[in-house]
């Protein structure tokens, strides 16, 4: 007998930005129902780097992660956790005198976003960073970014929604989705029917999905990024590190344990991805121009994920252009992590108020389209 839930929100996808919208909307007194096909938090939020900066975001990113800013510093208070989460700085190096130029002119860019981006470079750089190597002459470091452990941040949010009420189904694909009327209907094999008032499309790299059976195709690319972790390590490291132009990134846990990213794993099939030897060579040997630390050290797992990516690389979060009461919030192009728990108070306030003080227009679900 196939059991039915009606509620007001129903959520598909319990990523960072499905769980926070999820715990958002239940302070608000919404009934809510989450449907995950996996485990929440067990795709991208939850095997990302782990890298909580605004530093380097396009502008038009920059309120919405501002608004993250804040919830990521109220994680004890909303989650019960503070999930490793840490404001130790993040550091974006220059590996040139072109991309020093860069940096500054981000800097010149974002004033007013309260950043606080501070250029470092010649004998300054070295004091404060010595454990650096010599590929690097100078960075921004923006100081109230950080790091936290995605497996513990992306999880907690939903649980943290499901301790206020929220119905919370992990290993439930959603087979079917339509609107009937005034309520969406969504199918889970011939267990699960759940009827909602409003639908959030959080659903990752699979989003597409949904929004195709609105009448909303998005040209979205699944991409995967690879990442290792070494042994624990002596100390070295205190902030998070980035590079101008990309190729590389790293962190150091309060354990010692470093993790690195860069390169691409490749596609199993449409849900899973492996790492590729060769890009972790690869992503090593980088590494160790940046840190001399690495390169005696063992690598004890390498990972990759499954990441949707725009062709502009910014996400899409607002309303559906087709269906009322139906909000998409998916394709962070490998961003997601620190934007998402903003993103997912601005669904909440878009189903409670209509309405959000954010830009999202650059964010519209239909910019792709010949028309829009």
């Amino acid at each position: 007998m196939r059991e039915r839930i009606d509620c007001d929100v129903a959520i598909v996808g319990g990523g960072i930005v499905g769980g926070s919208a999820a715990l958002f909307l239940r302070q608000a007194g919404l009934s809510v129902t989450l449907l995950e096909r996996d485990w929440c938090g067990a795709k991208a939020s939850g095997v990302n780097f782990g890298g909580v900066r605004r530093q380097g975001r396009p502008l038009e990113q920059l309120p919405l992660s501002q608004r993250a800013h804040s919830i990521w510093g109220r994680l004890p208070e909303l989650l019960g956790t503070d999930a490793e989460y840490i404001r130790s700085g993040h550091l974006k190096l220059a590996r040139s005198e072109p991309d020093l130029a860069s940096l500054i002119a981000y800097r010149e860019r974002t004033q007013g976003f309260g950043l606080g981006l501070e250029i470092v470079t010649g004998e300054e750089f070295r004091r404060r960073w010595p454990a650096l190597g010599d590929r690097a002459i100078g960075g921004s470091l923006c100081p109230e970014d950080g790091h936290a452990n995605p497996r513990l941040v992306s999880p907690a949010f939903a649980r943290a929604a499901a301790k206020l009420g929220a119905v919370v189904r992990e290993q439930t694909p959603v087979d079917r989705v339509e609107k009937d009327g005034g309520r969406f209907v969504l199918l889970s094999g011939d267990a699960l029917e759940v009827r909602a008032r409003f639908l959030l499309n959080t659903a990752g790299a699979w989003s597409w999905r949904v929004a195709e059976a609105f009448g909303e195709p998005v040209p979205l690319e699944s991409l995967h990024p690879n990442m290792a972790v070494t042994e624990p390590l002596p100390r070295f490291l205190d902030v998070n590190i980035g590079v101008e132009g990309g190729g590389v990134y790293g962190r150091q846990v309060p354990r010692g344990n470093m993790v690195v990213g860069g390169g691409r794993g490749f596609a199993l099939d449409a849900d899973r991805a492996r790492p590729q030897r060769d890009a972790v060579l690869t992503l090593m040997r980088d590494a160790a121009e940046l840190f001399p630390q690495l390169r005696h050290a063992h690598v004890i797992r390498c990972w990759t994920g499954v990441e949707g990516y725009t062709p502009d690389r910014n996400p899409i979060v607002g309303p559906s252009r087709t269906t009322p009461g139906l909000f998409h919030a998916f394709g962070f192009s490998g961003a997601g992590f620190q934007i998402g728990p903003g993103v997912g108070q601005t669904l909440a306030e878009l189903v409670t108020t209509g309405g959000t003080p954010m830009p999202l227009e650059p964010f519209r679900i239909d910019r792709f389209t010949p028309t829009a």
